[in-house]
């Protein structure tokens, strides 16, 4: 799975973790979590599911006849991806850069410039 978290996933994959992130679930009980949030069919769940079994984001356990999705990929990792993902294609690898469009775009509030000190002092601890 560690070369796997290198990899982002689609909007749809999203969706899917998004349900299984939650909780294990069977194939009906993600039918019906997806049917009600974003307005997919039986066969799109199906389809979708088959597709993230086989790239190994998600696994099942045969429960008598049903089979039992859970997430393969954690969310942390997901997240890391992502993260990795923008910061190279939208700021040249560079944090400093994200941080300066956050605050060239008034977008941080005190708590998020408490939270990023915070962050910043823990990182220093570490380093040293």
């Amino acid at each position: 799975m560690e070369e796997k978290a290198r990899d982002t996933l689609s909007p749809s994959e999203w969706r899917v973790m998004e349900c299984l992130w939650t909780g294990p679930k069977t194939l009906m009980e993600l039918v019906r979590a997806l049917r009600d949030s974003a307005g997919w069919a039986k066969s799109t769940v199906t389809t979708m599911v088959r597709r993230m079994e086989e790239k190994g984001l998600i696994s099942y356990e045969l429960s008598g006849r049903a089979k039992v999705f859970r997430a393969a990929l954690a969310r942390a990792d997901a997240a890391a991806a992502e993260t990795d993902s923008l910061l190279e294609r939208a700021f040249q690898g560079s944090v400093g850069l994200l941080l300066s469009s956050l605050v060239d775009r008034s977008s941080l509030t005190r708590a998020d410039i408490d939270e990023l000190y915070a962050i910043l002092d823990k990182a220093e601890e570490e380093s040293k």
